[in-house]
């Protein structure tokens, strides 16, 4: 026989077990396909980045974050977003001197190509502890000094919109799960985080040469030029060698992280090493006397259509830039930035100057031509998905 109070303590064991049964499948059902491999489109041989424990990446989040990415609303006037400063076309650099931003503000520093961005080791000109995408994220979105997007103290009124939106709804959905809760800025940071470790670039006809045995893929003298790159006479490679085309750099098969920056005489203001007071490389940051004007060597891939160049935009070709190096630093011969960049004390042991014969000049440029990734610049999956198909 079977008590009442046996009967009612056995219907509320069956109707627990089934709450939490019914708990457990809504939270299946709304959860993101954590499991989905992501596929990295990498030549072979080449090592997968590194990518953070708490975001790993997902093709929900890569989707998402490229979305966002291209997201106008995201700035304080809704005439702005990530990508006004970093143009597909031009490896997502912006062809400006200096970034500027939503309000018209100029930012000190030129906008630095994202391509092979989950490779960098660190992730701006002059900052030695930027070392995640999910941090830096916030600085463009949130900086009052100089204003990029412009969206200090909006927090509340950007997810209001996201969590309006229809699209978004369904987005963060499948990166996330199912809720508003998961519309937040965490989340919204790692998505686009995800995208921008997507941006790989590895197509370019010196791959095809390097990586894929295509023998015939760069011309004789942009072959010419890699051995003058690569040669101890120029120097280019130690702060622009491996993989990525720059010694700041972080994958899977590296046993430590290397970051490096470097001076390179590009001013030399008071004849003792002195750069323009708003760019005085890690300097600003560990006040170091030798660390003024260490800036990022940055990859070099794409570099041909990333012009103009330097940490502040300043050198407007690949001729110039070469010359610069040629000479072992810059003369700037008048105006409040006047000085002898190839006489500053503080510059790297690596820029020593070399001679080159207008033929050899040209190789050179040549070699730097063919790191460009036609395909990366052209390639719908990274584009505006406004315009271009998923």
């Amino acid at each position: 026989m079977i008590f009442r109070w046996q009967r009612c303590l056995i219907l509320s064991i069956i109707f627990a077990i089934a709450l939490v049964l019914s708990i457990g499948l809504n939270r299946v059902l709304s959860a993101p396909n954590l499991n989905n491999t992501y596929v990295w489109d990498i030549p072979p041989g080449i090592p997968k980045p590194i990518v953070p424990i708490d975001n790993p990446m997902t093709a929900e989040k890569v989707e998402l974050g490229r979305h966002l990415f291209y997201e106008k609303r995201l700035s304080v006037n809704g005439q702005f977003s990530c990508a006004s400063c970093h143009i597909q076309a031009l490896a997502f650099t912006d062809g400006k001197l200096v970034a500027v931003g939503a309000t018209g503000e100029k930012h000190p520093r030129n906008s630095m190509s994202l391509a092979n961005v989950a490779y960098n080791s660190v992730l701006t000109w002059a900052h030695p502890e930027m070392k995640k995408l999910e941090t830096q994220a916030l600085i463009p979105m949130f900086s009052e000094h100089p204003v990029e997007m412009g969206l200090s103290g909006k927090e509340k009124e950007i997810l209001k919109i996201l969590q309006e939106d229809e699209k978004y709804q369904k987005l963060f959905t499948a990166a996330f799960g199912r809720g508003n809760s998961y519309i937040n800025l965490n989340n919204l940071i790692k998505a686009l985080a995800s995208f921008q470790r997507s941006l790989i670039s590895f197509n370019s006809p010196y791959d095809r040469y390097r990586y894929r045995g295509d023998k015939n893929a760069i011309s004789t003298a942009a072959k010419r030029g890699e051995a003058l790159f690569s040669s101890e006479r120029l120097e280019c490679f130690h702060c622009h060698g491996g993989l990525n085309f720059s010694d700041s750099i972080q994958h899977e098969r590296l046993a430590f992280t290397e970051i490096a920056f470097h001076n390179t005489g590009l001013y030399n203001i008071d004849a003792k090493g002195a750069y323009p007071r708003n760019n005085t490389g890690i300097y600003e940051i560990t006040h170091q006397p030798a660390d003024m004007g260490k800036f990022k060597a940055p990859t070099l891939r794409n570099i041909a259509i990333t012009a103009p160049y330097m940490h502040d935009g300043s050198i407007a070709t690949l001729e110039e830039a070469i010359d610069h190096y040629e000479a072992g630093g810059r003369t700037i011969s008048s105006g409040e930035f006047a000085g002898v960049g190839s006489k500053n004390p503080l510059k790297s042991n690596f820029i020593s100057g070399f001679k080159l014969s207008a033929q050899e000049k040209q190789d050179l440029i040549e070699f730097l031509k063919s790191l460009t990734d036609e395909k990366f610049i052209t390639n719908p999956i990274f584009g505006d998905p406004k315009y271009r198909k998923s």
